[in-house]
Parts: C-alpha cells; sequence; structure tokens
C-alpha cells in the first residue's frame, strides 16, 4: 500500500510540473544569464546525426539559435541572414546551430526554404529549450493564427500536442561552458544581428 502511495505522488508530482511548464507565458520564461553554465546538449539534426555541444567546444565558441520553425516569417529571415554571413563567424573559429521542437523532416524544409548550410537541431520533448528556459506556451489566440493563417501545425511538427514554442534567443557559449553573451526578449520580432554576435566572440580573446 505505501508503495501504492508513493507511486500515485510521483505520478501527481510529475503531472504539475508538465502542467506548469505547458501553462508558462511568454513572460514567464527568463532565459539563462550570462555566466551561468550551459546545459551539455546534444540532439539530431536534419539527417538525424547527432550533434553533441561537448565534442563542438573542443574545436571553439558555439552559437545556439532558437526559432520556432519553417512557418515563422521572422524566422526564415533571421536565419538567412545568419548564413549570409555564416563566414564572418566561422572565420571567428565559431560553429552555429539552430535549434526548434520540429521533428527532423520539417528541419529539411527549413533547410529548403532558407538555403541554410549550419546545423538544424531537433529539441525533442523540448528539452533544450526547457534547460534554457526559453520554453512557452502561445495563446490561444496566437495559436489560431500560427496553425491556420501561418500552417504551423505544431500538434504534428512538435514531439507532442502542448504546443509550446522557444523564445528565438541566441547564446554564445565560450569553450569553458559558460554563456558569454545572449539576446533574449519575448518579442519575437526582435533577434541577434550578426554583426553583435561577432562582437560577442571578439570579446571572448
Amino acid at each position: 500500500m505505501k508503495t501504492i502511495n508513493i507511486s500515485i505522488i510521483a505520478l501527481l508530482f510529475s503531472t504539475i510540473i508538465a502542467c506548469g511548464q505547458e501553462s508558462k507565458g511568454v513572460n514567464d520564461a527568463r532565459g539563462l544569464a550570462v555566466g551561468a553554465k550551459a546545459p551539455l546538449i546534444s540532439a539530431i539534426d536534419a539527417d538525424s546525426v547527432k550533434f553533441d555541444l561537448t565534442e563542438s567546444l573542443k574545436q571553439g565558441p558555439v552559437v545556439v539559435i532558437f526559432y520556432r520553425g519553417y512557418w515563422c516569417p521572422v524566422c526564415n529571415k533571421h536565419l538567412k541572414q545568419i548564413q549570409d554571413s555564416l563566414s564572418l563567424i566561422s572565420n571567428k573559429g565559431a560553429t552555429v546551430v539552430a535549434v526548434s521542437p520540429q521533428k527532423p523532416e520539417y528541419l529539411e524544409k527549413m533547410e529548403e526554404k532558407t538555403g541554410v548550410k549550419f546545423r538544424l537541431l531537433y529539441d525533442d520533448g523540448y528539452k533544450i529549450a526547457n534547460a534554457y528556459d526559453v520554453t512557452f506556451t502561445p495563446k490561444k489566440s496566437e495559436l489560431i493564427i500560427y496553425n491556420t493563417a501561418l500552417g504551423a501545425n505544431l500538434k504534428e511538427t512538435h514531439s507532442d500536442d502542448s504546443q509550446r514554442l522557444p523564445i528565438p534567443a541566441t547564446y554564445l557559449i565560450g569553450q569553458d561552458g559558460v554563456i558569454a553573451w545572449r539576446q533574449f526578449d519575448p518579442d519575437y520580432k526582435k533577434r541577434s544581428s550578426v554583426n553583435d554576435i561577432i562582437r560577442a566572440i571578439e570579446r571572448l580573446k
């Protein structure tokens, strides 16, 4: 009986946590701060090839960009801008990856739409976005626009039907595994610029 009670309590506790994550509003997410230790993430890309942050940091700093999906015009424009100046970032010794809750087949759509050559990563179960505290649940009115007008179909393209999204933040992680710089704004229209990223990389040296 005691074992059953413990199991029930554990289930209720996990349910409460899950509900809390799913109901978090855009202004509740704070994002990891500069100076925090970066979660050592790993994820597969559009080709189902694994990316490991620990291994990548051995080669140089890593720029981690969170984006919403191939259906987001602002995301498309932002990633295209990063791609257009990718050589400037690469010449500074940094690697760029972009993270989305979309499944690999939809990452391929993003590659086709934007022509990006850096790796797009599948955030299965929102593990990466949760670790960086950038996950939120859009308002119902916003979800209607995303799923109908923009064709997001979040329940189909994500790992579950919670329809959560990441705030489109950018993080620069130094080779010491510490967050050296970030661009974080609940306003999805405000994104990191290539110049800001490059200046942040230069300050690492």
